[in-house]
């Protein structure tokens, strides 16, 4: 196994992550030959929002489609753009070391969100991130945006007061940090800061070597997370949340969930000794969003 071909999105986010999954490749064996491809995704070609176009899996089918067909032998994903369970022939063969997990927010004044003015225009496309913001202030007019990093950021200058993204992309990027935004307030999209890569299950020799890029905390946490998911049958047409840390030994997990419209908010937390935790807690949240709407 000399010849690589790893598929990733165009944008200059996913090629970064691309660069950092092709130097732990190299530091594994210098002597590759790493070859990658471009392939455009749906989400890539809309500009409609998230929700009216398919929810998740937009950003990831199109690469999935292409290591099915065996024109390239791995994806690198974003872990929070993947649906709960991979199709038939694939899984996720590595999960990386985890970025920072939070939300930021960007304004030219370095607002805080209890900070922003009345009625303060934000950015954001995250039906997540604008339940969980209307949560603590209600006043806020929440602007559906799309693009690239850069290109969201760019609406700061134009016409809106703030923009919120992930931490995880702008360090990836390089960029100027905003003000994080604390996780017991806005609790992360399940995954968010985590590259997956995601191979051919019948692939065995590369699956053994991709499997030594695994990080084994980000791993655990990556499954309680998908777990929870998964329990739902959730993509990202339904706010929901999930965050999951290992602590003296133990999963700590905190997560959300949220009618469609946002009007009934609920929250849960929990610690266990597996994964399971996630579709407890899913099931937790999924009686108490009942009792409520």
């Amino acid at each position: 196994m000399t010849n690589i071909r790893i598929g990733t999105r165009g944008s200059a986010l996913a090629l970064a992550q691309t660069e950092i999954v092709k130097k732990l490749m190299l530091s594994v064996n210098p002597g590759l030959n790493i070859e990658v491809s471009v392939i455009k995704t749906a989400g890539d070609n809309s500009t409609e929002p998230l929700t009216l176009i398919g929810g998740k899996g937009v950003f990831v089918k199109e690469l999935e489609n292409a290591l099915l067909s065996d024109e390239i032998d791995m994806a690198v994903h974003s872990l929070k753009d993947m649906q709960s369970i991979s199709p038939d022939g694939l899984f996720i063969a590595a999960y990386l070391l985890r970025e920072d997990p939070c939300d930021m927010l960007f304004s030219k004044q370095g607002y805080t969100i209890r900070s922003l003015p009345e009625s303060a225009r934000v950015g954001t496309s995250s039906l997540r991130r604008i339940c969980q913001l209307k949560n603590i202030r209600p006043d806020i007019v929440c602007v559906e945006i799309r693009g690239n990093v850069p290109t969201r950021l760019k609406r700061i200058e134009k016409d809106l007061d703030a923009v919120i993204l992930a931490a995880a992309g702008i360090k990836r990027l390089r960029l100027n940090t905003g003000v994080a935004i604390d996780l017991n307030e806005m609790i992360p999209s399940p995954g968010q800061g985590i590259i997956a890569i995601e191979t051919r299950q019948g692939d065995e020799k590369l699956n053994l070597f991709i499997d030594k890029l695994n990080d084994p905390e980000t791993r655990i946490c990556a499954l309680a997370e998908r777990g929870f998911l998964a329990r739902l049958g959730a993509d990202c047409r339904i706010p929901a949340a999930a965050y999951a840390k290992i602590s003296d030994n133990e999963i700590s997990m905190s997560a959300m969930l949220a009618t469609a419209d946002g009007s009934h908010i609920v929250r849960t937390a929990g610690r266990s000794l597996t994964p399971e935790i996630g579709a407890v807690l899913a099931e937790t949240l999924l009686e108490k969003l009942g009792r409520k709407s």
